[in-house]
């Protein structure tokens, strides 16, 4: 059977879906493939998930060895016959790459570009079957295919934290139903991305769900970063542009970052804020070995005062590797082992005194003492094992 095009409801097409609802808010297509014929049963279903080749899952919402258990496939015969009579469900990924009659099925949603189509998936469950109540984060339309599945959703926001820990799958641990459908074969629903839902199952029942690829933003970016360094950065070693003896040796100077920007590619976001940040923090980075050791009895600004009057000072550790750099912005920047620690302008020279000497003594800190700011950026440098007093 071949269907080229999805019946929507009343007022609904094409046009008014992807203007209203893609991405948007859910939409319930009753019979929007009226006479749809599931083009493989439970049992060949079932004969996908014990292929090495072919990637499956089983939920069982209970009666495994922990609540909500995801076993992966492939599976066999003596997996199947052990199955409870209820409360479980069978997931099959990519079913429209191995059976061509289920890859027919994508025709009705070419509106949407083919790029952006992930997979049809196909969840078979007999009787209370679900994966719990949870989050997507791409569109997906439902499909009944056979039997009866009864939806609840509801569209209020939600943390990316909001879920039990400890199980295999992302479990909502609070679910409460804005909207409650049960579909019958031929019906749609379409939901967007970060709706909240819970399909179970009455009775036996099939669900195709058409999923639509959402790449993640950072990944995207990884995967440009690893383009641009193939064909953008040229080989070689970073040299220095020409230098100049400098009264503060621990300071990243401006021209370095112009320099880097321009021997990396011309880089565009060279001029970024950020870009300072990342140089300061890859310029300081130690070996795994050479880690900070923290105090075991962290101080608060106080106690870090009064201790550091009687000790007279503070050392540096042996493992700390510091720069700083002033800011464009009205803020200068410490960096220590691959971290950073943000400074208002007018506290340069501190930072100068941090990075250029081994000996901190409590004399010629004074003058920063009575700022809260730099009493706290001390104390913070003494929690994180950047210095130490002497008799530690």
């Amino acid at each position: 059977m071949t269907i080229e095009t999805l019946r929507f409801p009343p007022d609904v097409n094409e046009t008014v879906f992807l203007r209203d609802y893609w991405q948007t808010r859910p939409l319930l297509m009753r019979g929007a493939m009226p006479g749809f014929a599931p083009p493989i049963d439970p049992d060949e279903l079932a004969g996908l998930a014990c292929e090495a080749e072919v990637e499956s899952r089983l939920v069982l919402e209970k009666d495994g060895i922990r609540p909500w258990e995801a076993r992966p496939g492939p599976f066999d015969e003596d997996d199947f016959a052990a199955l409870p009579d209820s409360h479980w469900t069978l997931l099959v990924q990519d079913v429209d790459k191995h059976v061509p009659e289920v890859a027919a099925l994508l025709e009705p949603f070419r509106f949407i570009p083919d790029w952006r189509v992930d997979d049809i998936m196909i969840s078979y469950a007999p009787d209370q079957g679900s994966v719990g109540p949870h989050v997507d984060d791409y569109d997906v339309f439902l499909l009944q295919a056979h039997g009866r599945r009864r939806w609840r959703i509801h569209t209020r926001p939600l943390d990316e934290n909001d879920y039990i820990p400890g199980l295999d799958l992302r479990i909502l641990p609070h679910f409460e139903a804005e909207q409650d459908w049960v579909l019958e074969p031929g019906d749609i629903l379409y939901l967007p991305p970060n709706v909240a839902h819970w399909g179970v199952a009455e009775g036996d029942c099939m669900t195709y769900s058409v999923g639509f690829r959402a790449p993640e933003l950072r990944d995207l970016t990884r995967t440009l970063s690893e383009v641009w360094v193939q064909r953008r950065i040229p080989t070689g070693r970073y040299r220095d542009p020409k230098l100049s003896p400098q009264s503060a040796s621990g300071e990243i100077l401006p021209e370095v970052f112009e320099h880097l920007g321009r021997t990396m590619g011309d880089l565009p976001f060279a001029a970024d804020p950020l870009f300072r940040v990342w140089v300061g923090r890859y310029l300081t980075e130690t070996k795994d070995n050479l880690a900070l050791d923290p105090p075991s009895a962290p101080l608060e600004r106080d106690q870090f005062a009064v201790a550091l009057d009687r000790h007279g000072g503070l050392t540096r550790s042996g493992y700390a590797r510091m720069a700083f750099c002033r800011g464009e912005n009205g803020q200068h920047l410490l960096f220590v082992n691959g971290g950073d620690y943000a400074l208002s302008s007018g506290h340069g020279e501190l930072l100068r005194v941090l990075t250029g000497e081994r000996w901190l003594d409590r004399e010629d800190l004074s003058p920063w003492l009575r700022d809260a700011e730099c009493l706290d950026l001390l104390c913070r440098l003494y929690n994180d094992g950047c210095f130490e007093f002497p008799d530690d």
